[in-house]
């Protein structure tokens, strides 16, 4: 198959092409030249004014719901939601039923990712069913073909486990990722505790609850590498979905300590605060959830200045009978796949290069991951996007529908995928 895409803006910062506009020609899923006015007979010719390219996009935080809860979402379309949003790969959390502390569960994941545009990578758990009690064969669960180790939306609460994980995890040069969250502190908690918790009745999750954790957590990496000779290659503890103006600053100042600490948001972080709670609309309940002007502003910053490294969906998909109820008897969580480029293009305040590389480069070199990039002889592993154009997000590739911006105008939207020979085109 030949494929011609011509006037693409090329967005990749390790790229000899980046920031010009050129052809793209691209024979059987490589990318064969790189020029103007490329002409080529047999090749199916995609051009678009105003069409942007870059590596293809990797979201580090996808609730798969498959195997176990496929009413909510299962891998076909799960894979096709991340097609339409622009992600050529993901990394599936462990919380399935059966949680992925096993071979057998990994190996049914991974062959689900063996077609199509989308890559499917699997983090295994650290601890047996992710309740924090006993921990997996994490050795047979990476020689399987884990490439990070999380309990997902649970964090790990006993410190003990979390130190014996790192000294763990350190040899095998892979990454365990932490949700911060002090369950005692949050438990029963609907909200950010703030103003706004207190005027609308709803119990609030502290931000202390968050940041305690992010402290004991830097804490115990700090010790893990005291005396140790050997050094990861890549970030050894990765924070995931941080929301508190503290929790960024703590990772900053780690980071300038030379800490192997990464972290990402969910880019809907960067559209919501804590006061758009008054309407109790339940798909705006989100963990952690939307917290103060001054956290997003920090969250912003944290972005401009590199300490946060990645932005993610964190696609968590539920089903209506999980999302119609009262406020505090309904589920967390949002699906975020279509929506992540747009909201973090309209809100994060990024320049695109930066934007592009946090959702491309960035998460694969946290995962120590080949990067994928764009030029002659490479593999075409791209992402075709407009971030100009505005668009309504009318309907949703998922089985869920628990989204707060169906309905709502967004701006710059996803033109197509291309991967592993495959394309997928969504220009109307």
């Amino acid at each position: 198959m030949q494929l011609l895409f011509r006037a693409a803006k090329i967005y990749d910062r390790e790229s000899e092409y980046n920031g010009q506009t050129k052809d793209i020609l691209v024979k059987d899923g490589v990318i064969a030249a790189i020029g103007d006015h490329l002409s080529c007979d047999e090749a199916v010719v995609y051009q678009y004014e105003g069409m942007n390219v870059s590596p293809g996009w990797f979201d580090l935080r996808v609730a798969s719901r498959d195997p176990g809860f496929e009413h909510k979402e299962d891998l076909p379309s799960v894979k096709r939601v991340a097609a339409r949003g622009g992600f050529t790969a993901l990394l599936l959390l462990p919380n399935s039923e059966p949680v992925v502390h096993s071979k057998d569960t990994i190996r049914y994941l991974k062959s689900a990712g063996e077609q199509g545009v989308v890559a499917l990578h699997v983090a295994g758990a650290v601890t047996r069913k992710a309740e924090g009690i006993d921990f997996t064969e994490m050795m047979d669960l990476h020689q399987a073909g884990a490439v990070a180790f999380t309990d997902g939306v649970q964090a790990i609460q006993n410190p003990d486990l979390l130190l014996k994980t790192l000294l763990y995890l350190m040899p095998l040069d892979t990454l365990l990722i932490n949700r911060p969250e002090d369950g005692s502190l949050a438990l029963y908690g609907q909200m950010h505790e703030g103003i706004t918790s207190t005027s609308i009745g709803l119990k609030g999750i502290p931000s202390l609850a968050e940041e305690m954790m992010v402290i004991r957590d830097l804490k115990l990496l700090a010790y893990a590498l005291e005396n140790r000779n050997e050094h990861p290659s890549g970030p050894l503890l990765h924070f995931s979905l941080i929301s508190t103006a503290e929790s960024v600053e703590l990772i900053r100042d780690a980071k300038s300590k030379g800490l192997p600490v990464s972290c990402d948001i969910a880019a809907h972080q960067l559209a919501f605060l804590d006061e758009d709670m008054v309407g109790f609309d339940t798909n705006l309940k989100v963990s952690p959830p939307f917290r103060s002007s001054r956290d997003r502003e920090a969250l912003r910053q944290g972005l401009l200045d590199g300490t946060i490294d990645a932005i993610v969906s964190d696609h968590s998909p539920q089903d209506e009978e999980s999302k119609n109820l009262e406020f505090d008897h309904a589920e967390f969580g949002m699906i975020g796949l279509e929506t992540t480029f747009s909201t973090a293009l309209k809100y994060g305040g990024l320049a695109l290069e930066d934007l592009v590389d946090k959702l491309s480069r960035r998460p694969r070199q946290i995962l120590r991951m080949p990067v994928a990039g764009i030029g002659e002889g490479m593999e075409a592993n791209l992402t075709f996007f407009d971030d100009q154009s505005a668009w309504i997000y009318d309907r949703t590739l998922s089985k869920s529908k628990n989204s707060p911006f169906l309905g709502k105008q967004l701006q710059g939207r996803v033109l197509g995928v291309l991967n592993r020979g495959q394309i997928e085109w969504f220009e109307k």
